[in-house]
Order: C-alpha cells, then structure tokens, then sequence
C-alpha cells in the first residue's frame, strides 16, 4: 500500500510504502477510491488546534503518533474480511464511518462513539484515507451509498454528516423560519445540500468570500451576505424582522461566531461546529437580554449517518461541488485550502 504520510508536522506529507494489511477479528480492509480533504487537516498538518491567548492543543495529546496518514472523508472497495467480519463481501463498495471509539468504555457500551475519552477516529487517531488502503475495524461502520458517485460519497463521512447533526440541532428553536449559515466552505456547502432537505424555510449564507457566496447563491442559497461588507449585520437583522432563528457556524473563529450570535433573533440559537480556532470575547449578560443558545456539535454518530445517507440514496440531497485531484497531489490540496482557494471539496483519488 501507499500512503501520503505526515512525518514532521508543519512539513511536506511524505508518500511511504508498505506491505497490504491483512485483517484478523473483525476488521474490514478497504481499497480506497476517494478520500476527501477537509480543513480540520489544516490543523492535524500543522499539529495543532488553536486556543486562543496563545494556548494550543497539541495533536500529540490526541492520540497521534508519527507518522500518521490523515483523511476522515473515506469511500471504497473492500478488498479483504477478517474471521469474524460478518454480513460483508469482497467487491462491495461503502462509504467508511470514521469516528469510532474505543468500544469499551460506558460512552461506547451506550452507543455514544462521539463522547469517547479514547477514540480509534480513522484519520485522526488511526491512519485514514490518504493512502490506498485503510483497516475498517467493523462492518457496521461500513456505510451503503447506493448510486452517489464514490468522488462525492466520501464527502458525507464528515462534510455532509457535520452539517446534518449541526442543522438537526437547530430543531429546539420554535418557529423557525429563517436559517443562517456563516461559512460556504466545504462543510458550509455540505450544509446548504442538507438545509434544503431537511429545512422548510430560507437559507441564508454568509461569508468574507465573494465567489464562495456566489456558489451558494447558484446552489440554492435563498440570500447570501458578506460579513465584511459595512453594515452587513444590520441590513441583515433589518431584512429578517429582528435577526435569524438560528444559525450554524462552519468556521469557528472569533468573527464568525460573533455574527452568528449577533445575527439571532431572541430565542434564537447557534450551533458551532467549525475548529477555526482562537478566542471570542464576549459578555454573558447576552445570553438572558436574548434569551439565545450556543451549542457545539462535532460531527455525528452512527445512526445519524445512516439517516444522512438514505436522504442521499433517496437523491433528496443535491452534489456540493466537489474536484478530483491525484493521491500525491495532497501537499498542493492542503496548500490550496490553506490559501482559501477551495471551493466545495477536493477529493484525493489513490
């Protein structure tokens, strides 16, 4: 096999060699196909997530270890099963649920993968998809993507999933009727896709990125803004009676959870899912005067992933727009995505 490998970080991925692995247990082993590149590698590449006041969290505190091929975003052939691989074939072709935990601990035993102290996350703790296989610890985490082309099915491992939980999480708001997005990224573009199955009301997407919000606006966005633009944040309260009922942060920075929040209506609601980083100043006395909510959302668990994926089975869930790129090309993609010059996915092809 190959794999596209961090070796130091902040330095060129380097592509090593190794031997196929081979199964035992349970495990599934996965040719992989595509791989997508999502920017919450940025911060696994650079090896480390931004705090804000100068503090970091060290990826090595996480669980990895060097070198480790990145990739959460996984779809592929299954190639090899081992003994107690069950309900599985060779030549079948899944979507691959990365965020597993431990399966010890009461949060597994309870089914909640996601809140696992000691998770085995495929590209982030275990190595992932930017190589040309990768071990699937169970069947269950293998995922039918019916007709959706393997370039866009790996998306919904974390793109489309991220913004089905997020989005899901915005159903506490009573009576909503308008939705913002702050952020037309990969996983902002996701969301549009997930907001227009699952939300009955207008979508609103806002960005700093003029060409990013005409994407949106040509994939269905029913307004865009760009948060830089002078008054942005008053037409937008104006335009919407009083703000927004909720809103969903895809970026995770000071600035775009500041217009999120501030962009609510009273009773609203945010949800922040982007790893943006750094900090956000901000005065508690908010929370009772608007009588709002923020929550966090990291991704989503199992069973949300198969309610995502038999919306996109059921062709209920339109493409983001996505673009195919060489498995050695990696180091341009992260570059690429670091500069901003992304639109939608990249997906690596071993």
């Amino acid at each position: 096999m190959r794999a596209m490998q961090i070796v130091e970080f902040g330095k060129p991925l380097q592509l090593n060699t190794y031997a196929d692995p081979a199964p035992s247990g349970s495990e599934v082993i996965v040719r992989i196909l595509s791989s997508g590149v999502c920017h919450s590698d940025l911060h696994l590449w650079e090896g480390f997530f931004d705090l804000g006041g100068g503090q970091k969290l060290e990826v090595t505190n996480r669980g990895m270890t060097l070198p480790h091929t990145l990739g959460h975003e996984i779809a592929g052939e299954v190639v090899a099963v081992g003994p107690d691989a069950k309900d599985v074939r060779i030549g079948q072709r899944f979507v691959v649920f990365p965020w597993i935990g431990c399966g010890q601990c009461a949060a597994c035993q309870a089914g909640d993968e996601l809140l696992c102290a000691a998770p085995r996350t495929l590209g982030t703790r275990r190595d992932g998809g930017y190589a040309t296989h990768v071990v699937v610890p169970h069947p269950k985490y293998l995922v039918d993507h019916g007709n959706t082309p393997i370039e866009l099915a790996c998306t919904y491992a974390c793109s489309g999933l991220t913004a089905y939980s997020a989005i899901r999480k915005t159903e506490t708001v009573k009576n909503r009727k308008r939705l913002l997005l702050v952020g037309a990224g990969g996983v902002g573009m996701a969301g549009l896709e997930v907001a227009k199955a699952i939300f009955d009301g207008e979508i609103i997407v806002a960005d700093i990125d003029d060409k990013k919000l005409q994407t949106a606006k040509e994939h269905g966005a029913h307004d865009v803004v760009n948060t830089r633009a002078e008054g942005a944040l008053a037409r937008l309260q104006q335009q919407t009676g009083g703000g927004v009922c909720s809103a969903v942060d895809f970026v995770g920075a000071a600035a775009s959870f500041r217009f999120g929040f501030d962009a609510l209506r009273r009773g609203g609601k945010i949800v922040i899912v982007g790893l943006f980083g750094g900090d956000a100043p901000f005065a508690p006395i908010a929370m009772p005067f608007k009588m709002a909510a923020i929550e966090g959302s990291y991704v989503g668990d199992l069973p949300e992933f198969h309610e995502l994926m038999a919306l996109v089975r059921a062709g209920k869930i339109g493409p983001m727009p996505y673009a195919t790129r060489p498995l050695d090309a990696a180091n341009d993609v992260l570059e690429e995505l670091r500069g901003g010059k992304v639109v939608g996915r990249v997906v690596l092809r071993p």
